[in-house]
């Protein structure tokens, strides 16, 4: 059975929503009027406070539906009941996207894949150098890494609403998928004998970063196309994630 052009559409655009929680990240995203806001929930159970009158009125002002809920609905909402202080908000990421529409829009690329990053201040950090450099998309995988949160959003220093994010369940299959497209993938590796300044690139690049301590999935280095290394000095072996996404970002 098909699915209906209405649930495709409903579906594209609740894969573009995302949903924050706490009372200062929650404010923040109010008061920024070049977010786009679907939802302001709140808690019923909710003591009065003015930072919550001052949350509803901004939301009345700019047409923001705001929707009350039990506390236990609301923990489901926003996934952390133990700090989301009674109030989340669903934001419109217009940059979200899959790997379908972003290659439509896209004859040329460049993007950085992570593989397991799991430090939210590191995916925050990455976030911001790649809306800053020459990356046009970051690929994050949806399962085993950290995930859009509060202090992703801090790290980015609010570039997160401005750079265009795949979502993918399954990152190796997604990676072959784009080097049917032509494009060529690339890991970073110490022992890699290319210098990552020295390689002649394509018009259709990914670099993946791996986990911290780990690096890149054996099951994902199996689908990529070659290593490369950045030479370092004074025997220093490895560097900091976010500090290989800034160096990859302005090539």
């Amino acid at each position: 059975m098909q699915d209906s052009p209405e649930y495709l559409a409903k579906k594209a655009f609740f894969d573009k929503v995302l949903t924050i929680y706490g009372r200062n990240a929650v404010m923040e995203a109010l008061e920024d009027k070049s977010i786009i806001i679907h939802k302001l929930h709140l808690s019923k159970s909710n003591r009065d406070a003015q930072v919550l009158e001052t949350m509803k009125a901004i939301a009345n002002k700019r047409g923001i539906e705001v929707k009350y809920h039990e506390k236990q609905s609301l923990s489901r909402i926003s996934k952390n009941a133990k700090q989301d202080q009674g109030v989340a908000l669903d934001i419109v990421l217009e940059h979200f996207g899959d790997e379908q529409s972003f290659k439509n829009k896209h004859k040329k690329y460049r993007i950085i894949a992570l593989d397991g990053i799991s430090n939210p201040q590191n995916l925050g950090m990455i976030i911001r150098s790649c809306a800053a450099g020459n990356v046009d998309a970051i690929l994050l995988p949806t399962k085993g890494a950290a995930q859009i949160s509060p202090l992703v959003i801090k790290a980015s220093a609010g570039t997160l609403f401005k750079m265009p994010i795949i979502k993918t369940s399954n990152l190796k299959e997604t990676l072959g998928s784009f080097k049917k497209d032509g494009a060529d993938v690339y890991t970073l590796s110490a022992q890699a004998k290319s210098s990552y300044k020295e390689q002649e690139y394509g018009s259709k690049t990914i670099f993946v970063l791996g986990n911290e301590s780990e690096g890149v999935s054996k099951a994902v280095a199996s689908v990529c196309s070659k290593s490369i290394s950045i030479p370092m000095q004074r025997g220093v072996e490895s560097l900091n994630v976010a500090v290989t996404a800034s160096l990859l970002a302005f090539l």
